[in-house]
């Protein structure tokens, strides 16, 4: 016991579970035991592992899984995702224990864009209201007016005056999506996601001869040139609804592979191809090396040792939380 102490001392310094456990240990026996004694609930993204998903109470993009965690009951939450997804969850449950498997788990996008430099972006533009992708920090929310998802991103710019000029950020892509969508022509940050630039438009074209029945579909965060050869765009949940729901039986999907596991489930009648990456890329397709950070073994760790806690500064937390009970108020209107 001394020296599993040792081994989990400054776990939250390290960021991450470097603890051996028996090989012969049952991880989803165990997990979901863990999960009643602690009154816990699993909260995963799309683009975790296949095992991850299938252990989670729920599973869903970033505006599921933050209305799911403005309405958990449970003591615990435990965010299978990225870093910025459990702060959004830890905000809006202050008394609730949030726990992330690997707190390296972060993201390209979020890192694109620090607090301090959007506060002196800002300055350029004092008239401007500032409309923040979900993918971004605590603090950055903290300085925005409003959060959105690429679920809800078009529904939330429409509900701001045509004649408010506005800061998008930090995902440029998804910004001049929106701008194109609305007709609007709001201020870009330049960030954007490593995974969604990944995509080969060569590799695209190249594919699509070889199943010219396919339709190809790819989420707004991609570069331009994909989205101009796209036959639906779409968040990852509404890309899993058009396929269950679109009468064609062959997809080539452009957005983390991790989507196929679900996809998979929900239209098992369909054949999905992922679309390729650059050459540069460790795979075909394209993944997102910081979801793939979670691992079976973290998370059963985490769990048990409630270890590591993601926690937000109260005043940074009172802040944030504004622009994101008013994307989830927003988001309920019909």
């Amino acid at each position: 016991m001394e020296n599993l102490d040792k081994a989990i001392e400054g776990l939250e310094e390290v960021g991450y579970l470097e603890v051996d456990t028996p090989k012969t240990i049952d991880f989803v026996a165990e997990i979901k035991k863990l999960k009643e004694e602690k009154n816990a609930v699993i909260l995963a993204h799309y683009y975790q592992e296949p095992g991850i998903q299938e252990i989670a109470d729920y599973v869903g993009d970033s505006l599921g899984l933050s209305q799911k965690a403005a309405s958990v009951e449970a003591d615990i939450i435990v965010f299978a995702g990225v870093h910025f997804m459990a702060e959004t969850a830890k905000i809006l449950n202050p008394d609730k224990k949030v726990l992330l498997p690997d707190l390296k788990a972060g993201c390209s996008l979020a890192e694109s864009c620090s607090a301090e430099d959007l506060a002196e972006f800002k300055k350029k533009y004092p008239n401007h209201v500032v409309v923040t992708y979900v993918n971004a920090s605590a603090e950055v929310k903290a300085h925005s007016d409003l959060v959105c998802t690429s679920s809800n991103a078009k529904k939330i710019i429409e509900s701001i005056p045509e004649d408010q000029p506005i800061i998008f950020a930090p995902d440029k892509n998804l910004g001049a999506y929106i701008n194109k969508e609305t007709g609007r022509n709001m201020v870009l940050w330049d960030g954007a996601c490593v995974v969604h630039e990944a995509f080969s438009l060569d590799k695209l074209v190249e594919l699509h001869l070889q199943h010219p029945d396919a339709k190809i579909i790819a989420h707004p965060e991609s570069e331009a040139h994909i989205l101009k050869v796209a036959d639906y765009i779409g968040s990852t949940s509404g890309m899993i609804n058009f396929v269950k729901s679109d009468s064609s039986k062959k997809y080539i999907v452009g957005t983390e592979a991790g989507i196929l596991h679900e996809m998979s489930k929900e239209a098992p009648d369909k054949e999905l191809i992922p679309a390729p990456a650059n050459e540069d890329n460790t795979c075909a397709c394209s993944e997102c090396s910081y979801m793939k950070m979670n691992t079976m073994q973290k998370l059963y760790l985490c769990m048990k040792y409630e270890l590591p806690e993601v926690t937000v500064d109260e005043e940074i937390r009172k802040k944030a939380l504004i622009p994101i009970e008013r994307m989830l108020e927003i988001s309920a209107q019909k």
